[in-house]
């Protein structure tokens, strides 16, 4: 999986260069639990991608979509020359996820701090109708400053939604400025604990310490399930990383593709 990760990591950067600019750090930072989820854990098909109780992913974070599409296309819902299509005029992949232009995206997202409410939906509805699916939800630090993150997570632990699953992409920056400086979470961990979460707080581009969490996650009953994924922003890639918050929306050129191919090779 670890070669895995780092052909999406590649496929994804290619995404974002053929229309030279976009979300890359924080789609970077979630590659390798996208890995672990759609090689490891999640039962789908791609070629029968709304079948009756298969998995779902919720990214809520919508603005990852490219490392979205990169998994998906990796994993043969979509061709690479498709991929290649990101955000151009009549595309089926708009910068962020789209449940009616994508195969394989479960849920339209974007407008931060909704995604959330929609796994906890479908969690619920899991639940009611015995599919035995899991519903998994990434959300962002960021993201986590909406007032609605806390409201769906209040409702999922009432109602004892153990077939959830979400995971804090914690990389510690949104769109112009570290978190800390914004609106810190202080304690993520101790706040999704006083909510009725089962909380484990990993190195999140640790695809062995990924795949572990989920395992535990899943053996555990009665509690919606958090794994805050402490990642870096950009992860994988030197000089995206080094740019800091700089990264969450930036130009990738020729020349920084050739770098970024020398890196992941």
């Amino acid at each position: 999986m670890q070669n895995i990760a780092k052909e999406i990591r590649l496929l994804t950067c290619q995404c974002i260069a053929s229309i030279g600019q976009g979300h890359i750090g924080g789609s970077l930072s979630i590659v390798d639990v996208l890995t672990v989820l759609y090689y490891k854990h999640m039962n789908v098909d791609p070629t029968n991608p709304k079948k009756t109780g298969r998995d779902r992913l919720v990214v809520s974070k919508g603005h990852a979509g490219p490392a979205v599409y990169a998994t998906l296309c990796h994993k043969g819902y979509i061709s690479q020359s498709e991929l290649l299509t990101l955000n151009k005029f009549k595309t089926n992949l708009p910068s962020h996820c789209d449940m009616n232009k994508t195969p394989g995206i479960d849920m339209t997202t974007g407008s931060l701090g909704q995604g959330l409410s929609c796994a906890v939906g479908m969690s619920l509805a899991s639940k009611i109708v015995q599919d035995h699916a899991y519903i998994y939800c990434i959300i962002g630090d960021g993201e986590s400053q909406e007032g609605q993150i806390w409201e769906a997570s209040m409702f999922a632990s009432q109602k004892k939604l153990d077939n959830l699953i979400v995971f804090l992409d914690n990389n510690n920056m949104q769109i112009d400025n570290y978190t800390s400086n914004i609106n810190s979470l202080i304690d993520p961990k101790a706040k999704w604990e006083s909510f009725g979460f089962y909380v484990q707080s990993i190195d999140g581009n640790n695809i062995d310490a990924i795949d572990d969490a989920i395992i535990k996650a899943k053996k555990n009953k009665d509690k919606p399930s958090m794994i805050i994924l402490n990642t870096i922003k950009g992860k994988g890639v030197s000089f995206i990383e080094q740019k800091g918050v700089a990264n969450h929306s930036m130009p990738i050129t020729e020349d920084d593709l050739k770098q970024i191919i020398e890196e992941l090779k």
